[in-house]
């Protein structure tokens, strides 16, 4: 196993559940752990309680393009190019497909597919230059398997696992791994607004999702965990 210790870490969402459990996990291996998040007084919290400097803290908001420019300009300037991105950010709508609006699945797919190609805009030609890099990205189970009610989140999935995928070919001659992590229900913040009834007591344990990532921020360098896929016992979809 390689170690995470001195490696510099973009983790993407860091603010969310699973995400500060990363940054937890990241920092007390001792990373050079610089993280993101769209609401700054979260985001200064975390950092706060990570005891990570301000210029390592960078606020980022997913549907503003700019936003995302000036963030990954603001870090390849004080970090160079990374040696991990984690990339756990994303939202969830779950609604049957008549009150599911235009709206809503247009910000779905925002969020979770087209911001995750604009930052990987930024980070690819720097690793291609560094000769090295692993990105990580959670595309959940729905990326592979539908559920009813989940249109708007299963097509933003499905289409992220697709992306990775095709951006795995390009780069199979080039030391830039790519790794997915498809978990099932996760007991965190994810389903607090989300009407739909389910047994959040045995669901993962978020503390165990965040491990799992720590764990592949890890993999040897003379291969690649291409996929890993973590579901509740009780709900095995795939």
């Amino acid at each position: 196993m390689e170690t995470i210790r001195n490696k510099t870490v973009l983790l993407i969402g860091a603010t969310g559940t699973i995400g500060s459990g990363i940054a937890k996990k990241l920092t007390d291996s001792g990373a050079n752990l610089y993280i993101t998040g769209r609401d700054q007084n979260k985001l200064n919290e975390l950092a706060e309680t990570l005891k990570l400097s301000s210029d390592k803290a960078l606020q980022l908001d997913l549907t503003d393009e700019s936003s995302i420019q000036h963030a990954m300009e603001t870090f390849l300037s004080r970090a160079g190019s990374p040696d991990i991105v984690v990339n756990a950010a994303g939202i969830g709508i779950i609604k049957p497909i008549e009150t599911l609006s235009v709206a809503e699945f247009k910000r779905t797919i925002d969020i979770n597919l087209t911001a995750s190609f604009i930052l990987l805009k930024f980070i690819v030609p720097a690793m291609k230059t560094a000769g090295k890099g692993l990105i990580i990205h959670i595309p959940g189970v729905l990326g592979k398997t539908p559920m009813a009610g989940a249109a708007a989140y299963a097509a933003s999935k499905y289409g992220l696992n697709g992306m990775m995928k095709s951006i795995r070919e390009e780069l199979k001659r080039t030391n830039i791994r790519i790794t997915q992590l498809f978990l099932g229900g996760v007991d965190s913040a994810f389903w607090d607004s989300i009407d739909l009834k389910v047994q959040r007591d045995k669901m993962i344990v978020s503390d165990e999702a965040a491990k799992a990532v720590w764990f592949l921020c890890q993999q040897p360098a003379s291969g690649v965990v291409s996929e890993m896929v973590i579901q509740p016992f009780n709900h095995q979809a795939i």
